[in-house]
């Protein structure tokens, strides 16, 4: 036999001596052997027993039988509008908050038909609370104010446990007091309350109602009596209103956007019925400082509205900064005191710079304001020292004052041959950028600063080879005559001034020419020796040797 044979024979024995009770052994007790929360059944094919867990547990029957949670095994075990509860080897359901389960039952399972049904809180009396009014919803309820009522802490729909908001009765208050009229009665200031007026002494009611009714929007219903004074409609005057009235004397005063001008403001009902009018004048209240403008860019002009010709204080503030220089604050005030209605007032203003002006006219309490940008100005030119030169270095000098308008402003050199060009626009574009050699016969740049980084005085070599401000100082040539032209720059965004000056004259004369002038000087002084010595020599000889003088 091979070894699968024989290894199945072995399992056949064993199962068969497994199933043999031992000689003098009894056979295992099943029912022994069960769970404390499991039974002992007989198999349904009666072949013996066997341990099954009871209701609300499941495992073996033997080694284990734990809790089994009926409320994981179903969201709709209990129901609609329920809770599940489970227990150990059961569970239990409950009805959810607005709701009752149909037993009456606080508990139940459902197996006999129990539901939960939702509740009608607003059969219940005051559920809402007084001047509230009731709205079952399922599973709960609302509650919304009747008319006479408002809703207080809270808005409309409102639960009252949960917003803690109530209704309230709607309160008027005092009634209010019509023109011409007094308050006769009034049954109260909440809800429907009723006042009841009558025609001020002095007045007679011609037409109308009289009575008041507290709405429940919590305002009074104006009544519609209209009394009328004995000498009939109070004077009309032009934007003016009544301030007091009786029977026979009524106050105006201008309405709001007007002043009075002078006049009596008192109307009087005379003896013959007829009323003497007020002689009040109102005329329209403008603001104390009007139609304020900037001229000539440093002025300001406007009109000065006042009652009287009072004298009038005026404080202006002004405050100036310039997007170039961040550093730079002009802060300045100035007060004026005046009568006119017409004022103007120029502040000397820095230029090129954003000013932000108020004006305040201290009596009237009122504040204008204007903003204003000055324009670009022609630069200062510096003080040169002008000279006539006959050198290729010339040194000139300049002296200069500094200006608010520095960070913006540059100074350049320009060298203009005599011979090939006798003018000079001042306004040229010539560009400012220092990385630009501009040269050509007729003109060039021969140098170019900064005016912040120029001191007080300034010495400047032309034609000396160095670099100033990126450009070269090109040397000047030999035996050419030159001018030497100051330019000052100022220039901000599109904007740019300039202003020129002569700075030098340069008269050329070259070297070898001056060489020869010399030598020619130096030969001529050399005859000029050579010939009065030879004169001397002569002159000595003829009258000391050959003619001897004879001494006695």
């Amino acid at each position: 036999m091979d070894e699968r044979t024989i290894a199945m024979l072995v399992v056949y024995l064993l199962c068969m001596f497994a199933g043999v009770p031992a000689k003098g052994k009894p056979l295992l007790d099943v029912c022994a052997t069960c769970h404390a929360n499991a039974t002992c059944d007989d198999k349904s094919d009666g072949s013996g027993k066997v341990c099954n867990c009871k209701y609300g547990f499941v495992g073996n029957g033997r080694n284990f039988c734990q809790d089994k949670d009926e409320c994981l095994i179903s969201a709709k075990l209990c129901g609609q509008h329920t809770t599940c509860h489970n227990t150990y080897g059961s569970y239990y359901c409950t009805c959810l908050t607005g709701y009752s389960p149909s037993n009456n039952m606080t508990v139940f399972i459902p197996n006999d038909g129990t539901h939960c049904q939702d509740i009608d809180e607003c059969r219940i009396t005051g559920q809402c609370g007084d001047g509230g009014q009731c709205r079952n919803l399922e599973g709960s309820f609302d509650c919304s104010c009747m008319v006479g009522y408002k809703v207080h802490n809270g808005t409309e729909p409102f639960h009252p446990m949960k917003d803690k908001a109530s209704c309230k009765v709607v309160n008027c208050g005092p009634p209010v007091s019509v023109k011409d009229t007094v308050l006769l009665s009034v049954t109260g200031t909440t809800y429907s309350s009723v006042a009841m007026f009558g025609c001020d002494e002095g007045f007679v009611w011609r037409t109308g109602d009289n009575s008041s009714v507290c709405g429940a929007d919590g305002l009074w219903r104006r009544p519609t009596l209209v009394c009328e004074a004995k000498c009939g409609p109070v004077p009309f005057i032009a934007n003016s209103e009544v301030v007091w009235q009786n029977r026979s004397v009524v106050v105006h005063r201008c309405v709001v956007g007007y002043h009075s001008w002078r006049g009596n403001n008192v109307s009087v009902c005379g003896s013959s019925g007829a009323w003497q009018k007020a002689t009040l004048t109102c005329i329209e209240t403008k603001p104390p400082i009007n139609h304020l403008f900037m001229f000539n860019e440093n002025c300001l002009h406007w009109k000065a509205e006042k009652y009287e010709e009072d004298t009038e204080v005026y404080k202006v503030t002004y405050t100036g900064s310039r997007d170039y220089q961040k550093s730079f604050h002009d802060k300045r005030k100035h007060f004026l005191s005046s009568k006119a209605d017409q004022l103007e007032l120029c502040l000397n203003l820095l230029p090129v710079t954003n000013y932000s002006i108020s004006i305040t006219a201290t009596l009237a309490r009122f504040t204008a304001s204007i903003t204003t940008n000055t324009s670009l100005p022609v630069p200062l030119a510096p003080v040169i020292y002008y000279r006539e030169y006959e050198t290729p270095l010339p040194t000139l000098r300049l002296r200069r004052s500094p200006s608010t308008l520095d960070p913006i402003s540059l100074y350049q050199v320009f060298v203009l041959p005599v011979e090939e060009i006798m003018m000079f626009d001042c306004s040229s574009p010539v560009s400012l950028d220092s990385s630009s050699k501009m040269k050509s016969p007729a003109k060039y740049i021969t140098a170019q600063f900064d005016v912040q980084h120029v001191g007080t005085d300034m010495n400047f070599t032309v034609g000396d080879g160095f670099l100033y401000g990126g450009i070269y100082n090109t040397p000047l040539q030999g035996g050419n005559n030159y001018y030497i032209i100051l330019r000052a720059v100022s220039q901000w965004r599109t904007a740019l001034e300039s202003n020129c000056v002569l700075w030098a004259k340069v008269r050329g004369t070259s070297y070898v020419l001056k060489v020869s002038s010399l030598a020619a000087t130096a030969l001529v002084g050399l005859l000029a020796v050579v010939l009065l010595g030879m004169y001397s020599f002569t002159w000595y000889y003829t009258y000391f040797i050959i003619c001897p003088v004879n001494v006695m």
